[in-house]
């Protein structure tokens, strides 16, 4: 099946889909104009990542040549910072690159006040000068965790979220870790990273297996992922954050991330005033 396209919502949104890639769109302003773009674009993004999918699926060092194709050099430049300090592969930010890919395609097509291309949570977005995003945080069973406020003056324009429960395996055991960044595929990156860290190894009350025996294909291979974790004590909790937020702080701090708001087991802590969570401890306990 090649890739489909289905207007929603009386016009105002688009749905484009092609094997695993499922993008919602919403524009306003030159609408039409944007869709046709969008539509436009999306038609060879999945052949386009397949020619080099072995490649983007290997571990990522410094000497990684740079790929061809335009939504795998933007999975490349956002994994590049990080890839030497532990194991990262460029899908870390595929869901996130493709989205840059066609917003980006929108924004050069068409005027448009505010855009927006959620791939499957992690967001691509587009604001005007004195506009404004609203998005809320929902955990994996759709209950809501909390709300995201972004004006434009932020150069917020990316959102994604990252952890156990979500599309891809982690190495951690965080409910969810949603991440703000300049793109889409920078906050893909960086939630993984944060949500990785999110952990206390060797815990009897969470259960790991080999990345490849839950996915044949896995990027991660045969290195151990989360598939289950108990119920943790309050204590624990706080210091399985603790590490996540001391990563986000340091994304944070080199200019890589502009905030994140991590979960655990009713627990949250927030890095950004953009932010609000409906459970909040106060970050100096982490």
């Amino acid at each position: 099946m090649g890739p489909t396209a289905t207007l929603l919502q009386g016009g105002t949104h688009l749905h484009l889909q092609h094997g695993p890639i499922d993008l919602v769109i919403g524009a306003y302003g030159a609408r039409r104009q944007a869709f046709a773009a969008a539509r436009l674009r999306f038609a060879t993004v999945l052949e386009e990542l397949v020619a080099e999918l072995p490649d983007l699926r290997a571990r990522m060092c410094s000497d990684t040549q740079v790929p061809s194709g335009a939504v795998a050099r933007r999975m490349h430049a956002a994994s590049a910072p990080h890839c030497e300090a532990e194991y990262l592969t460029r899908m870390a930010a595929v869901a996130g690159a493709v989205a840059d890919e066609i917003l980006d395609a929108m924004v050069a097509a068409a005027d448009l006040r505010c855009a927006f291309v959620n791939n499957g949570g992690d967001i691509a977005l587009h604001l005007g000068e004195g506009e404004s995003f609203t998005a809320g945080m929902m955990d994996h069973a759709g209950h809501p965790l909390g709300r995201i406020s972004i004006d434009a003056a932020d150069r917020i324009g990316g959102i994604a979220t990252s952890g156990r429960h979500g599309r891809s395996l982690s190495f951690g055991i965080a409910d969810s870790v949603t991440v703000l960044a300049r793109n889409a595929a920078q906050a893909d990156v960086a939630a993984t990273l944060v949500a990785n860290v999110v952990d206390l190894p060797r815990h009897p009350a969470i259960q790991r297996r080999p990345a490849c025996d839950i996915t044949d294909d896995s990027d991660l291979g045969a290195l151990p992922v989360v598939t289950g974790c108990g119920k943790l004590s309050t204590e624990d909790c706080e210091t399985a954050l603790a590490v996540g937020v001391r990563r986000a702080t340091l994304l944070t701090d080199h200019g890589s991330i502009n905030g994140a708001a991590l979960f655990l087991q009713g627990h949250a802590f927030s890095t950004s005033g953009r932010m609000t969570m409906n459970t909040h401890r106060d970050l100096h306990h982490a």
